[in-house]
């Protein structure tokens, strides 16, 4: 399908783009999203967000436009201003100081994420110590390893560290994960684990989220049919770095990250036959478009939609903001 109408009369190339399904927005970025924008409508501007709310800069100025003010730390946040944690979770001690501030706040952390807390306290209740699989410094590995005392996390980021790790002698072990990590790493990490902890504890339902695996399966589904990958997200999106990297190794010859799409090098396209574009869970979806309309002014689009599933979970917001009222 052409949606360009006066493409044939310019004469351009025709490119054909294999659009991934699903792409973009996730329901728990969805839900952190409208947690700001409900905030900011029902309490007034300004409205403070510890950190990114989600990893994409589009929807972080959209929201500062907005009135969102976006702060590193809780001593940045006015006592009389109310504030938002971010879907990747935070660590306890975050919510605590702002209740010993007695400041109003809302947490949008993802539903998925706070599913990986709770996994967590309960190992640790059991006496358990915990080995998280994910990536050091990332927010949502953060917030994790900070729902527990210090010294009851092991980090493991990849294989080779799961099996030579250092982990304490004598008690039961268990392993939880990111929710945005590449489902075939995970798959390699657990393996080696298990290899050498034969008695460790799994998660009884997948860790990784949903919207991740959905995502990752998208790009394999059309990665070895496109010469060039192009994932639409942030540098600092997990989930959109983990797209790129499946990419690449389900088949494509290359695969490239742009943020917007003035980004995008439209030299990379010149003398291929088909392109896919997809979309990390914290793009939102006017962002492909952009991709689209920069892609157009080199070429006659042909457009196929590959979808492998489609996603009807919705998250609901807090209590706080589904009734009227004052704070």
């Amino acid at each position: 399908m052409d949606l360009h109408p006066d493409a044939h009369e310019r004469n351009l190339p025709r490119l054909n783009v294999l659009l991934a399904g699903p792409r973009g927005f996730c329901a728990g970025v969805d839900r952190a999203i409208k947690i700001v924008e409900e905030a900011i409508r029902r309490y007034g501007a300004p409205v403070y967000v510890r950190h990114e709310i989600v990893h994409n800069r589009f929807v972080v100025e959209s929201l500062e436009r907005q009135g969102a003010i976006f702060v590193e730390e809780l001593d940045e946040v006015p006592d009389d201003a109310p504030v938002v944690f971010s879907a990747h979770g935070v660590p306890k001690s975050v919510p605590a100081e702002a209740s010993r501030r007695k400041l109003f706040y809302l947490d949008a952390t993802c539903p998925l994420v706070s599913k990986v807390h709770r996994e967590a306290e309960q190992h640790f209740t059991r006496g358990r110590h915990i080995l998280l699989i994910g990536h050091a410094g990332h927010p949502e590995v953060v917030g994790t390893m900070g729902q527990l005392p210090e010294g009851t996390v092991t980090l493991i980021e990849d294989a080779a560290q799961a099996r030579t790790a250092p982990v304490p002698g004598g008690v039961p072990l268990a392993f939880i994960t990111q929710t945005t990590l590449s489902v075939d790493d995970t798959t390699d990490i657990v393996a080696a684990l298990r290899e050498r902890f034969p008695e460790i504890h799994a998660p009884a339902k997948e860790d990784i989220c949903y919207a991740t695996t959905n995502r990752q399966a998208a790009v394999k589904a059309i990665a070895n049919r496109a010469e060039l990958m192009v994932v639409v997200g942030a540098p600092n999106s997990s989930n959109s770095l983990r797209l790129v990297e499946v990419a690449e190794r389900a088949g494509c010859p290359r695969a490239v990250m742009v943020q917007r799409g003035r980004d995008l090098d439209l030299s990379l396209a010149e003398g291929l036959a088909t392109i896919g574009v997809t979309a990390g869970a914290s793009a939102p979806e006017v962002l492909v478009e952009e991709v689209l309309t920069r892609l157009r002014e080199r070429f006659t689009l042909v457009i196929e939609e590959v979808v492998v599933a489609e996603e009807t979970i919705t998250f609901k917001l807090p209590g706080a903001l589904q009734t009227e009222g004052a704070r």
